[in-house]
């Protein structure tokens, strides 16, 4: 085997190179402090526009719930229509990442499953998005009926071929795939949406980590029960 040459580098050279493996850059530590700053200031907006709506807040409460002052919440959002739709666009993208797994080649039970269960982690750990998007879909989309009519139907339309192919092969019954996505966003965002309900109708403060797995078990079941599809 050949051995490739190569030269020592003088000692202060590997001390560069091995404060830079250490230290990231400071364009990469900048870019870090603006996503950590951005993350904080979606999820203060995410509380506030699920409260109060999209009329009823103000720049000046999400920057008290962000703990930063206006100037700096302005740095990054300069309006609070700019805001309100960068909440929109990161619940709709963590929302449709989700259906990466539903593709011809996998296993109906599995992806539907996989899919079901993450829509109901996203319940549990993002409401007030799940709360923003109902709010917005009640005023009429006014923000993102444009995104609804074309990308998000163009996506719906792909994964619905794909469901149509696996009942073509037998893998489940024919269901409406388009209605079957309806049920499911119903069926999930309800824990969030509806939470006062549910955790009355249950007799619950709060919904705990054991209920909502409950319910995912129990949606899981339904849902491929009711579409034909085998699982264990």
């Amino acid at each position: 085997m050949p051995v490739t040459a190569f030269s020592v580098p003088a000692d202060g050279a590997v001390e560069g190179a091995l404060d830079e493996l250490a230290e990231p850059s400071v364009p990469r530590r900048k870019e870090h402090i603006r996503h950590a700053a951005v993350a904080d200031i979606l999820a203060a907006a995410e509380a506030v526009f699920a409260r109060a709506g999209f009329a009823g807040a103000t720049m000046a409460e999400i920057a008290e719930a962000a703990g930063i002052p206006k100037a700096n919440l302005h740095y990054y959002f300069r309006t609070k229509d700019s805001l309100y739709q960068a909440v929109l666009d990161n619940t709709l993208t963590l929302w449709l990442s989700q259906t990466d797994s539903i593709t011809s080649d996998s296993d109906p039970a599995t992806a539907l499953g996989d899919y079901i269960r993450a829509k109901m982690r996203l319940t549990a750990t993002h409401p007030d998005a799940s709360r923003v998007f109902a709010n917005e879909m009640l005023h009429g989309a006014p923000h993102i009926g444009d995104y609804l009519r074309n990308e998000l139907k163009t996506l719906v339309d792909q994964k619905a071929r794909v469901l149509e192919q696996w009942a073509q092969q037998g893998r489940m019954d024919a269901v409406d795939p388009r209605h079957l996505f309806f049920t499911i966003w119903a069926a999930t965002q309800t824990y969030a949406d509806f939470q006062p309900q549910v955790c009355a109708v249950l007799g619950k403060t709060r919904l705990s980590r054991a209920e909502l797995e409950r319910a995912t078990d129990q949606l899981v079941k339904l849902i491929l029960k009711g579409c034909g599809i085998k699982f264990a």
